[in-house]
């Protein structure tokens, strides 16, 4: 995953396994982009009670990759707690910046020691590739989930 802000498109000649992965690198790239530059409280904080903080978006983000390529894809433990959506203060943005993009390294690099048709061990009739779209759709309705809170902070919008 690029290390600045500037995410291309995934080009399109670029295999399926590369494509998707390009497309899941520049969602997470979206969702990196809102949080950072924002304060610890706004990015901790929840506006009106409703939408997700951001911090939340993000650790969200982690344990969804976590699940479904360590419990999922290896067969590892699933947990998920409704607390990953309301990360403490004591969670910096660094440290989620950082561990986001932690996982991000390790899913693509499991993903590269798959075959798409692979199947997912938690998931009948689920394949890597399924999951992989999965981890895209999710990653992406957070990342409007994020650009939604991000302009509430400060008025700034998403590409």
């Amino acid at each position: 995953m690029p290390k600045d802000t500037d995410f291309d498109l995934p080009p399109d000649d670029a295999d399926e396994r590369e494509l998707l992965l390009g497309w899941l690198d520049f969602l997470r790239g979206a969702v990196l982009r809102n949080i950072e530059g924002v304060s610890e409280e706004d990015a901790h904080r929840r506006h009106e009670g409703k939408l997700l903080p951001l911090a939340g978006v993000v650790n969200h983000l982690i344990g969804v990759e976590r699940r479904w390529i360590d419990g999922g894809m290896l067969g590892g433990p699933i947990v998920r707690a409704e607390e990953e959506f309301f990360p403490g203060p004591e969670i910096s943005v660094a440290d989620l910046t950082r561990a986001y993009r932690e996982r991000a390294e390790r899913t693509n690099r499991v993903v590269r020691e798959f075959a798409l048709d692979a199947p997912n061990a938690r998931r009948e009739g689920a394949s890597l590739r399924w999951t992989l779209l999965h981890l895209i759709n999710e990653s992406a309705r957070h990342a409007g989930h994020a650009d939604a809170t991000r302009e509430l902070i400060d008025g700034a919008t998403g590409e």
